[in-house]
């Protein structure tokens, strides 16, 4: 049984740039396909697909390179289920001094820190990355 999923599929993100793949597949979830999509939305993802044919349906993640290198520098889960971290509209933390993004689980939806503050809405910190 697996505790941390969001957890999981950032691993499998770091080790797929790692080993330069150029694509890679995690077990689907709403979750984990919205936090993928705001990735694409950044700009630190190429695309986000899901495929249903097969015996089970997965999540098919194409990773950013630039000049053989990846995009994504460092990708932080900040909340862990043993430790949940929350941030009030005020508090979300600018990641490079705004040139990084962090992402929130919030009432209206999982946002990037840029929409949540813009909204004025805080939630917990799931990740930031650079």
């Amino acid at each position: 049984m697996m505790t941390d999923p969001i957890g999981d599929m950032l691993t499998r993100i770091r080790n797929a740039q790692l080993a330069r793949h150029a694509k890679l597949r995690v077990s689907p979830s709403r979750l984990k396909l919205a936090v993928a999509k705001i990735l694409v939305e950044e700009g630190y993802l190429a695309a986000v697909e899901e495929h249903t044919e097969g015996e089970y349906p997965q999540l098919e993640i194409t990773l950013r390179y630039q000049s053989n290198r990846p995009l994504i520098r460092e990708l932080k889960r900040s909340s862990k289920p043993g430790r949940r971290v929350y941030v009030g509209c005020d508090e979300i933390p600018r990641v490079l001094g705004g040139l990084g993004t962090s992402i929130l689980s919030t009432s209206s939806g999982i946002l990037s820190g840029r929409e949540a503050r813009r909204r004025g809405i805080g939630g917990e910190l799931l990740c930031t990355v650079y």
